[in-house]
């Protein structure tokens, strides 16, 4: 059966050495360090014994931005924030069941860094009222990302860190071990509501240092040299 309209391009992340990586879907981890917790308000318990179920929420696969390009301001909002993360790229489908933190690394394809940019007035909106805030973060042009670097060539992930900068002055850095859920306890936790395709791609949540953009700003993001972003907020 033909289609009735063009079918529409699918998103595609470049990879290190060469091809893309198609996007099958964008998932999210909000609250992830407890220092960026405490400053959005909240208290987050960082031992697992006490930390409850992590924070999760999706975006579009063509809300990404690759190649370094400009990222419009978004319309409806006068407080676009950064947030910079860690994203992690599935190369396998998860087995059906639940996934065990132990075989999650079987599935990473690679790494890259990106930014969940976030309209955070229409955010704090949503949370005063009790309602979902898609409009927040499923926006276009809301994830930026490097290219992405197989996993063979990330030599121990969690003795990196993340750094930020705007206009040439640091905003966000921390190291990925103060994350409160690593990337096989949230592959786990992905896995119990959802079947982890080939093609997802996971932003693993921020540090501390959230703040607003604005158009000619600059931003720079780095994974410790494994990995870059880099694009100017443009109106």
């Amino acid at each position: 059966m033909s289609d009735v309209i063009p079918a529409p391009q699918q998103a595609r992340v470049p990879v290190r050495g060469g091809g893309t990586f198609p996007v099958h879907r964008i998932y999210c981890v909000g609250r992830n360090y407890a220092d960026h917790a405490r400053e959005m308000g909240s208290e987050v318990a960082t031992s697992k014994a006490e930390r409850g179920e992590p924070t999760l929420f999706a975006k579009p696969a063509d809300a990404i931005v690759t190649g370094n390009a400009d990222v419009p301001y978004p319309p409806g909002t006068n407080d676009l924030h950064h947030e910079l993360e860690l994203v992690v790229a599935l190369g396998a489908d998860a087995p059906p069941g639940v996934l065990a933190p132990e075989d999650a690394a079987a599935l990473i394809y690679g790494y890259a860094i990106g930014l969940d940019l976030t309209r955070r007035d229409l955010q704090n909106a949503a949370r005063k009222a009790g309602q979902p805030w898609d409009t927040a973060k499923g926006f276009d042009h809301s994830a930026p990302i490097s290219e992405l670097v197989p996993a063979a060539q990330v030599a121990d992930l969690m003795s990196l860190t993340v750094t930020l900068t705007v206009n040439g002055s640091v905003r966000q850095h921390a190291p990925l071990t103060d994350m409160i859920w690593d990337v096989p306890d949230i592959l786990h936790e992905l896995s119990r509501l959802y079947a982890l395709k080939a093609g997802d791609l996971v932003f693993m949540g921020t540090p501390a240092g959230v703040a607003a953009l604005q158009p000619g700003d600059t931003f720079v993001g780095s994974l410790d040299g494994v990995a870059q972003v880099r694009g100017t907020i443009v109106d």
